[in-house]
């Protein structure tokens, strides 16, 4: 299996990686001229972009992996509920296994779909928020007018939506990674972005996220952004830990000086592991698999196994692994998971009175 990491990091300059570099390479030179071109077509406004009726706050990225979108789309969602507003969110469904132009994962009263059929991360944003509705299908302009006409939707957030142009987006928030910036940004495949670094200039709001990870934030900012955006920080801290009934939650501390037996499959694990290293825990063992992984029967048969030989005091995954799980009620039972939340830093007022005014300023809202 090649590893990805090691070609997007410029790591592995020996052995087979150096001609599927210069593969790679080739491959992403074709990729920018597309992308490009398609940008420049909407830039010009030749490929037109639907206006709904509503406004429309897209939540994305230029990179490929965790940013951080999912716990960003639900902190967003739940500071328009707050505010007053009637949001909705709408999602393409990545890893979704329904064919349906649109699918009602949440009508803001009850989960409709199972997390197969609705997509990983739009599952876990239903069952987070209560009085919103989530929606998923390839195209977005069908989801957004669903969410109006039949939710009463007057606020959507477009998860995952920054390469998605086809609707037009009042508010164009785009995450990064503060672990994941390089000095080399190819695109895919050489490198991890989606577009180049220069498309950030669509950007009316960029948030670094995980910069309690490290201290390098201004000089990147500096670096990357070439005009007046206003820039956010965030931070991803452990919000507690449940067992999957969802009836017993604990404080991080718990985890204190314990022995836990972890896995996940999730774009960035590194960032899990420290997570646990960081609340004191002992890790005997820690498996890793593809980012949105549907596990297997033989897979969980050696996690069980694996977890009662290690005698570990906890078997703990993350959020999102959960909700893939849900097929096994007996292996959920062995599960701790780990919660977290995105916090903006060092208040989210600013941000706050930013999305309300910006919301306002674009459709004319009193």
């Amino acid at each position: 299996m090649i590893n990805w990491q090691r070609i997007w990091d410029d790591d592995g300059n020996t052995g087979f990686y150096v001609p599927l570099k210069i593969i790679a390479s080739v491959l992403s030179f074709f990729y920018l001229v597309v992308i490009s071109l398609r940008n420049w077509f909407y830039d010009k406004r030749i490929f037109k972009e639907t206006k709904l009726s509503c406004p429309v706050i897209s939540v994305g990225n230029i990179t490929v992996g965790g940013t951080g979108k999912t716990p960003c789309v639900i902190m967003l969602a739940r500071m328009l509920q707050k505010n007053g507003f009637k949001p909705a969110v709408i999602s393409r469904g990545y890893g979704s296994r329904s064919i349906k132009p649109v699918n009602i994962v949440s009508n803001g009263e009850k989960i409709l779909l199972d997390s197969e059929t609705a997509g990983d991360e739009p599952y876990l944003i239903a069952r987070e928020l209560k009085n919103i509705p989530v929606i998923t299908g390839a195209k977005r302009i069908l989801t957004g007018e669903t969410a109006i006409n039949e939710f009463g939707a007057n606020v959507l957030i477009c998860d995952d939506a920054m390469q998605h142009r086809q609707i037009f987006r009042d508010i164009n928030l785009v995450l990064l990674d503060n672990c994941g910036l390089s000095e080399k940004n190819y695109v895919l495949p050489r490198g991890r972005l989606r577009e180049p670094i220069k498309e950030l200039k669509r950007a009316d709001a960029i948030i670094f996220t995980r910069t309690n990870e490290t201290q390098q934030t201004e000089k990147k900012i500096g670096e990357i952004i070439t005009k007046n955006i206003p820039v956010f920080k965030s931070i991803h801290k452990p919000k507690d830990i449940i067992r999957t009934n969802f009836n017993e939650r604990k404080p991080i501390s718990e985890l204190k000086e314990k022995k836990v037996y972890a896995f996940c499959g999730i774009a960035k694990p590194d960032s899990f592991k420290n997570i646990l290293l960081l609340a004191g825990v002992e890790i005997l063992l820690f498996d890793i698999f593809p980012d949105h992984h549907r596990y297997n029967e033989n897979e969980l048969e050696k996690i069980k196994k694996g977890f009662i030989s290690s005698r570990a005091d906890y078997l703990i995954t993350t959020e999102k692994d959960v909700v893939r799980l849900q097929n096994d009620p007996e292996f959920l039972k062995m599960l701790t998971v780990l919660r977290m939340d995105m916090e903006i830093i060092p208040s989210i007022q600013l941000f706050e009175e930013f999305i309300i005014k910006r919301i306002k300023l674009c459709r004319g809202i009193q």
